[in-house]
Order: C-alpha cells, then sequence, then structure tokens
C-alpha cells in the first residue's frame, strides 16, 4: 500500500477589505435612494397638497417637520424631491461622461490639431464659473428641470474630457498599445477595447465627484428659478421658497436643506471609498 499523499490547497487571493468611507457613504446614501425610487409611495401625504388651515406648522406628531407657507407637509415634500436631486445630478454627470469620455480619447490618441483644437474649446469653457455658464446656457429659453440638466452636462465635460486625455496621454507609452499597433489594430478598436477598459476606475471616481457638483449646482440653477419650477419639490427650489420665512419657520429650509447636505457627504465619502477600493496598490494579492 502506498500512502495517499494529502492534495496541497491553493491559496485564495485575499480581496482587500472595503474602507471605511464606502461604507458609510452607502449607510447614508440608502435612505436617500428609497426616497428616491419610492417617494412617492412612502411618503404621509401628497407632495403638493395644500391646506392654508395647517400653514406654518411647526413640527409634530401630525407634521413631523412641519409645513411651508401653503400648508404643505415639509417631510412628504423632501422625500418626493429626493428622485428630482438625485436624477438631476446623475443624469447631468452622466450627460458630461457621454460627451466628454470620446472627445478626451480622441485629443489623447490623436493628438496634433484636433487634439489642440479640444483642449482649447475645453479652456474656453472652463474660463466661465459653472454658474455663469449654466445661466447662460439656460438664459435664451424657458428655464424647465430637463434643460438643466443639459446646462450641468455641458459644465462639466471640459473636467471630463483633460481626465480623460492625459490617462489615455499616460497609457499610449504602454507595451500593450505599441503591440495593438504592430498588428495593425485600427484606431477604433485601440481606444475602445485597449484604452478605454483601462480607464473607467478613475473615470467613476470622477463621476461620483461630479454627481455632487451636478447636484449642488441643479439645486443653486433651482434656488434662482432657473432650473425647477413651482409647485416641484427639488430641494433648491425648496431653500428659495423657505427664504421669506426663515426667521418664522425655519424648518421649511432646515429640512430640505439636511436632505441636501446628507447627499452630498454620503457622495463624496463614497468617492472617497471607490478611489480607495480601486487603487491598484490595494488589488493585489497579499
Amino acid at each position: 500500500m502506498t500512502d495517499a499523499t494529502p492534495a496541497q490547497s491553493v491559496p485564495r487571493r485575499q480581496l482587500p477589505p472595503l474602507p471605511v468611507s464606502l461604507l458609510v457613504g452607502i449607510v447614508l446614501l440608502a435612505p436617500l435612494v428609497v426616497a428616491a425610487v419610492a417617494g412617492s409611495w412612502i411618503a404621509p401625504y401628497p407632495y403638493d397638497e395644500m391646506n392654508i388651515m395647517s400653514r406654518l406648522q411647526p413640527p409634530g406628531a401630525e407634521f413631523w417637520f412641519g409645513t411651508d407657507e401653503f400648508g404643505r407637509d415639509v417631510f412628504s415634500r423632501t422625500l418626493v424631491g429626493t428622485g428630482s436631486s438625485l436624477v438631476m445630478g446623475v443624469a447631468a454627470t452622466a450627460l458630461s461622461l457621454l460627451a466628454g469620455v470620446p472627445l478626451g480619447l480622441i485629443a489623447g490618441y490623436k493628438g496634433g490639431r484636433a487634439g489642440e483644437a479640444i483642449m482649447r474649446a475645453m479652456d474656453v469653457l472652463m474660463s466661465f464659473p459653472p454658474i455663469l455658464l449654466g445661466i447662460l446656457v439656460l438664459a435664451v429659453t424657458p428655464p424647465a428641470q430637463w434643460k438643466a440638466i443639459v446646462a450641468i452636462g455641458i459644465v462639466y465635460v471640459p473636467q471630463v474630457v483633460r481626465l480623460t486625455r492625459a490617462i489615455t496621454l499616460e497609457l499610449m507609452q504602454e507595451e500593450f498599445i505599441t503591440a495593438a499597433r504592430l498588428r495593425g489594430e485600427s484606431a477604433a478598436y485601440i481606444l475602445f477595447h485597449e484604452i478605454l477598459p483601462n480607464i473607467w476606475p478613475p473615470l467613476v471616481v470622477e463621476a461620483s465627484l461630479r454627481v455632487v457638483f451636478a447636484i449642488l449646482l441643479g439645486a443653486s440653477l433651482s434656488f434662482i428659478g432657473m432650473g425647477a419650477q413651482p409647485p416641484s419639490s427639488d430641494w433648491g427650489l425648496m431653500i428659495s421658497e423657505a427664504r421669506p420665512f426663515v426667521e418664522q419657520a425655519p424648518w421649511i429650509a432646515l429640512c430640505p436643506g439636511f436632505a441636501l447636505a446628507t447627499a452630498v457627504i454620503g457622495i463624496n465619502l463614497l468617492g472617497d471609498g471607490l478611489r480607495a477600493l480601486l487603487d491598484p496598490r490595494n488589488t493585489g494579492a497579499h
């Protein structure tokens, strides 16, 4: 009889632990995502239901966060407005990525006059403050939320272009790009099959930051009347409508302001966590 040698177990690759900032960001954003998806169903009152007899009621058992000048429940309006505010930030960021990533790839890969023209155009856009550029885009037509989304998306295209171009220029020095060129691969193949898959980690982090800025800019445009319009429950619009009653009924502005701050902090922490998680120094086997 021969002794059977025990099979040696292959060591498993250990995944890096999830960063604390990522977990905290998820905890903060989870209720907001639920409110954005199901706010209309879980709100205790219709967001646009007026009750003059209950106007400017302080927080209590009936109205958890009080009522506004029209007797509308502030908590219900904040819940329903979560979807409007988050959609504005996410949609505007998606638009900036759809426009900025291809332009950045072309500017970094082609270079020459085409790349120079793209970057000079981006420099012109970046010379305007974001709020001013958003106002300029919206000033030619009546304000509406979808127009604000387009304006915000245009505002943040230059930042995406610059990041994509910088990463593309770095990757152009890598051996796998040289090998693809020697194989005779087309420019489109190299851009979208070799370069693009390798730039998505920093783009994910950049997108999370752009969502924060887009939400804040969207709230700012709604605050000055260039974004969402009444009777919308957009957070920026709610804070704007609460200005005359800040001393008499501060809860009208505090509830959407708290929600806006929670969203900004949560997305920032999520972005920090993604940056740490996608760092190549943390993804290797130990």
